[in-house]
């Protein structure tokens, strides 16, 4: 199983960045799919997950300003993220969260920064 994010990156507070994960070596189709995150010195936590029929579910702190989405045929889960602020710096990696327990492959995660 491989699970490649990208697209993250240094942005100022309030600025945008779309965040992409590419997966392979499973059956994409059949996973609710997450978006994690961990902040130094911090717990991995999730922050949006999306089911098999692209139900989105987003925690409280992401709410109304990420989005999340998947392409099943690309096997890849997107996250879309407005109105950054500070607190939104972390590694984000994804993962498979059905019940919103991811598995035990993590990829190498992508770097977020937002500057205040």
């Amino acid at each position: 199983v491989q699970l490649q994010a990208s697209g993250g990156g240094l942005v100022q507070a309030g600025g945008s960045l779309r965040l992409s994960c590419a997966a392979s070596g499973l059956d994409f189709n059949i996973y609710d799919m997450g978006w994690f995150r961990q902040a130094p010195g911090k717990q991995r936590e999730l922050v949006a997950s999306i089911t098999t029929g692209g139900g989105p579910n987003y925690g409280d702190s992401v709410m109304a300003r990420f989005t999340i989405s998947r392409d099943d045929a690309k096997m890849t889960v997107y996250l879309q993220m407005d109105s950054l602020k500070f607190e939104d710096t972390a590694v984000y990696y994804c993962n498979t969260a059905d019940n919103g327990v991811p598995s035990t492959y993590w990829g190498q995660g992508t770097q977020v920064t937002v500057s205040s």
